[in-house]
């Protein structure tokens, strides 16, 4: 019974549409589908003569601009070589005042000379290396001073911020940024340098992007990234013992006990002593 339910439907629809049909031929308005091209045809009629004529619109000899087309994003090496390089210049593998080309740094990093190039000027930019013709690149020499000075910058903008942040802030979003705290103390006491740069930054970020200006946040983050190379001699700025970062680091979460609980006396306390000891 179904089977042939179906069926009868089925030629009660043909006679319908065949019935639609011929009334619309009688009224001299019979509908016709426009063929429609083949897969691929549309772009080949984009490509020669741009969108307009593959609307059948007239373009009256314009000229013809191709539509760009989309570019396939692949991981990027250039950014894998600059952050590397970043890591070189915390530790102080690559340290200040010696000069390395970009065909000898793609060999140490397996990679071709291009995205090393890109990098190292992309770390030109940030002042952490300059340009030598026909060399390469020098790490930049910097002193005691210059970090004393990118410490007083820091603590111009952190330090006003912070203690804003301090005074409008609820607890409950300071207790979130407890387990960045807590990885500051966990990249300290692995002796990592580089490790600890990184936990650093992200803890002081994540304070600043509580003000919600992502300018300053940025601006900070580089102030921050300068402050981390290496001195004159190899030397690391603030030290860079064992001992000190961890020592650096439970700043981080004694700040955040007194930032939980309101102490406002403590917390500028807090911020003072850690950018005087930043220098």
């Amino acid at each position: 019974m179904k089977q042939g339910t179906q069926g009868s439907a089925g030629t009660t629809t043909g006679e319908g549409v065949a019935a639609a049909e011929a009334a619309a031929m009688a009224a001299g308005r019979r509908c016709r589908v426009p063929a429609q091209p083949a897969a691929g045809e549309a772009d080949r009629r984009r490509d020669a003569g741009g969108e307009g004529s593959a609307r059948g619109e007239h373009t009256h000899g314009e000229p013809f601009l191709p539509r760009p087309r989309p570019v396939v994003q692949r991981p990027s090496v250039r950014g894998q070589v600059l952050a590397a390089l970043r890591t070189a210049l915390v530790t102080g593998d690559l340290r200040p005042g010696e000069v390395h080309s970009a065909p000898v740094l793609a060999e140490r990093f397996g990679v071709s000379a291009t995205p090393v190039r890109e990098a190292m000027q992309q770390l030109a930019q940030e002042g952490a290396v300059e340009v030598v013709p026909n060399r390469g690149f020098r790490v930049v020499e910097r002193s005691a001073r210059e970090l004393a000075e990118l410490a007083e910058v820091r603590a111009l903008i952190e330090v006003p911020v912070m203690m804003r942040l301090a005074r409008t802030v609820p607890p409950e979003r300071w207790a979130g940024l407890r387990p960045l705290a807590e990885a500051t103390v966990r990249a300290a006491s692995s002796g990592c340098r580089a490790t600890y740069a990184e936990a650093d930054r992200a803890f002081h970020s994540a304070v600043l992007a509580l003000a919600g200006n992502q300018q300053l946040v940025g601006v900070a983050e580089e102030l921050h990234r300068r402050a981390q190379w290496p001195l004159v001699g190899g030397g690391a700025p603030g030290g860079g013992t064992r001992a000190e970062l961890i020592a650096d680091a439970h700043e981080h979460t004694a700040l955040l006990d007194a930032l939980i609980a309101g102490d406002l006396d403590v917390v500028r306390a807090l911020v003072g002593e850690h950018f005087n000891g930043a220098e």
